[in-house]
């Protein structure tokens, strides 16, 4: 079964390994994602450049930012790039087809380059600029838009990285020259310049590899959770008396008496609105961390390998095994079902519940299983949409063939702490709001204590016995040995 890079172009794994490229899926996206600081604390020259010339785009937008009434066209050309799917890394998990840097992000951006970070690229307090400060004021700009932004401005390099590799290593028929706009910059004429390449090329799109020692996993190393969780220790760092003086006096004023965990984020974060000068100290701290930033995003990518290659790998082929188990087919509720129930199969009685331990520890991301079972539908002629949104936010699966035969697929953890209130409401909204006919709820579970809980809730909701709520039991310590497993 082809599931990756590897697969797909004929290259051995430790090829790969060797030129220093995660091998990707390409069946679906892995949530990994460039951390522009890998970039800037980099022992590497080559990607230190490339985080200076990020800033430098930046700075160049900077300027036209005082222009705030700049026609809508150049903040079109300038602000808004389309995902880079052709690296498949990122958070959709639907095929490899996210949303790009769009309006929002573009406009969060002119407006703040101008009237929030006025000295951006003349930073008095950290050792450089920081394309992340966008995220850290505007709880709108998440981790996904930083690292489209980060990968459309390198994405020349990539595409260097990559026409190496396949000019050394990847067979003729498997490649081809592609005319790739958006690579270059001009800036004197301040357009956006074409450029060819020889790359691998899959389904008549080219395939991007990216280095591993510039990804991460979970959250950039500067980001807004950190910033707001340390928000105490980051203001008894700010140097100036006065200002530190100013910035606790702000924050006790608005913050209320006996105030919740969540009413201190609030008044954190308006403080920090208010003194865009906090966002410097936070992230002088960052600066002096990145030995350890280095580690653990290095140590989350090996995990990462582990997990996508070796546990996924093993259960799609588990599943392979199975007879007709990729070319079930039918209405898309039957096909869904079906597909589940071979999942549940293999994961109690197969050997599967494996994917979710590495090394004997036991992972229970609720994003991990949404890969897992987007790799159940692989070849499938029906569409399978991840993260769904038609007005009412976001489903798990939307599973379509057709205007006509819709189903919807919730895929939770037993663990969740709104369970309940999902099963209870969440998937009918979802329903009525995509127009599919039918919906299943798939619950994993790793221990007896989580089973009884969800059984119990299950009994509460009178949906205990039903043929589209199914439990897949994923505990590790009552499974048959792995001779009876085989």
């Amino acid at each position: 079964m082809k599931l990756y890079f590897s697969d797909f172009f004929e290259v051995p794994p430790s090829q790969l390994k060797r030129y220093g490229a995660f091998d990707i899926s390409l069946v679906s996206d892995l949530p990994l994602f460039i951390d522009p600081f890998l970039l800037f604390h980099s022992r590497k020259p080559q990607y230190r450049d490339l985080h200076d010339e990020i800033i430098k785009y930046l700075r160049f937008l900077k300027g036209k930012s005082a222009n705030l009434n700049l026609d809508p066209d150049l903040i079109q050309s300038l602000y808004r790039f389309p995902e880079v799917d052709q690296n498949w890394l990122g958070f959709t998990t639907e095929g490899n087809k996210g949303h790009g840097l769009g309006r929002k992000f573009a406009t969060a951006l002119h407006r703040n380059l101008n009237r929030i970070f006025s000295s951006f690229g003349d930073e008095r307090v950290t050792r450089g600029s920081h394309l992340e400060k966008l995220c850290l004021i505007d709880s709108g700009v998440g981790k996904d838009n930083i690292s489209d932004f980060t990968t459309n401005l390198i994405k020349g390099f990539l595409l260097k990285y990559t026409n190496g590799f396949a000019k050394r290593f990847i067979r003729r028929g498997l490649k081809k020259k592609f005319s790739v706009p958006r690579v270059r910059f001009s800036y004197r004429t301040e357009s956006w310049q074409s450029q060819d390449f020889v790359l691998p090329c899959f389904e008549n799109n080219y395939v991007l590899l990216t280095p591993k020692d510039m990804l991460a996993k979970e959250d950039t190393w500067i980001n807004r959770a950190d910033l707001v969780s340390d928000f105490d220790t980051v203001c008894d760092s700010v140097s100036n008396a006065e200002l530190r003086a100013k910035i606790n006096n702000y924050f006790l004023k608005i913050l209320p008496e006996d105030a919740s965990s969540k009413q201190r984020r609030e008044a954190a974060s308006e403080t920090i609105r208010h003194f865009p000068t906090i966002i410097d100290y936070f992230i002088r701290r960052k600066e002096r961390q990145g030995r350890k930033a280095e580690s653990i995003s290095s140590g989350r990518v090996k995990s990462s390998e582990t997990l996508y290659h070796e546990q996924f790998g093993k259960l799609v082929d588990l599943l392979a095994k199975r007879s007709g188990f990729y070319q079930t087919s039918g209405r898309t509720y039957q096909e869904a079902l079906s597909r589940v129930r071979f999942l549940k199969d293999v994961i109690e009685n197969k050997g599967g519940h494996k994917i979710f331990y590495v090394k004997g520890r036991l992972l229970e991301r609720e994003s991990d299983a949404h890969i897992l079972y987007r790799f159940t539908w692989y070849a499938t002629p029906s569409d399978v949409s991840r993260e769904v949104n038609d007005g009412r936010g976001p489903a798990d699966f939307k599973i379509s063939r057709g205007s006509r035969d819709k189903s919807i697929v919730e895929f939770k953890l037993a663990s969740n702490p709104q369970l309940e209130k999902n099963l209870q409401h969440q998937t009918e909204i979802y329903k009525k709001a995509s127009d599919a006919e039918k919906s299943i709820k798939v619950i994993l579970f790793f221990s007896e204590v989580e089973k009884d809980r969800v059984e119990s809730i299950l009994r509460s909701l009178k949906l205990d016995n039903k043929e589209n709520v199914i439990l897949i039991d994923a505990r590790g310590d009552n499974k048959p040995s792995g001779s009876k497993a085989a």
